[in-house]
Order: C-alpha cells, then sequence, then structure tokens
C-alpha cells in the first residue's frame, strides 16, 4: 500500500517563530517591528480623541486670534483712509484760496489796464 514506511506518525517539531520557520543562517538576527522613535511624544501618548480635541482647540483659538488681528488692520486702515481725506480736504482748499487769489489778482490788473484804456485818462 505504502511505499514509503510510518516510523513516525507526528508530524516534526519546528521551532517556534513569527512565520513558522527558522533561518539557518545563525548571523541573522530575528526581526521585529521598527520602534518609532522620532516621532513626538504627544503622538505616540495621546489618544486620537485627545489630539483632535487639541486640534479642534487651537483652531478655535487661531480663529480669535485672526478675528482680532483683522479688526486692529480695519480700525488701522479706516484711521489712515480719515487722515488721508483729510489732507485731500486741507489741499484742495489750499488750492482753491490760491485759485481765489490768482484770479482776484488778476481780475484787478485787468481793470487797471482797462482803466488806462479810457478817453478821460488818456485824452
Amino acid at each position: 500500500m505504502d511505499s514509503f514506511p510510518s516510523n513516525n506518525s507526528n508530524p516534526l517539531e519546528l521551532p517556534s517563530s513569527s512565520n513558522g520557520r527558522v533561518s539557518g543562517k545563525s548571523w541573522k538576527t530575528a526581526r521585529s517591528a521598527t520602534v518609532r522613535s522620532r516621532l513626538p511624544d504627544g503622538v505616540k501618548t495621546k489618544s486620537w480623541a485627545a489630539r483632535m480635541e487639541q486640534t479642534k482647540r487651537s483652531l478655535a483659538i487661531k480663529k480669535v486670534e485672526k478675528e482680532l488681528k483683522d479688526e486692529k488692520v480695519a480700525e488701522v486702515t479706516r484711521r489712515r483712509e480719515v487722515t488721508l481725506e483729510r489732507r485731500r480736504a486741507a489741499e484742495e482748499k489750499r488750492r482753491l484760496e490760491e485759485d481765489k487769489a490768482k484770479m482776484g489778482a488778476r481780475k484787478a490788473a485787468r481793470i487797471r489796464r482797462k482803466a488806462g484804456r479810457t478817453k478821460k485818462i488818456n485824452g
């Protein structure tokens, strides 16, 4: 029946290893999972929910800080616009005064020239 004689009914015992076999090379060391020593302690120790809660808090803080900064920038911009508007108004007023004085001088000169052409004076 069997061409091979069965001396032993039990299978051979293998040395224990992670996948059931052992290398015959004695200089090969057994491998283990990589130790991620460069990860920050917060990542290694905290749970996902705790990290998400911390992220949510930091995002809320950043949002409030951004709103405050935007308000501050808006106030500075508003003040700058008011100052520029005042300067523009003062410049316009000064220019109008100069034009008015200039027009007054021109008109006076015109009247003086016209007065010299009358028959009573030239005459």
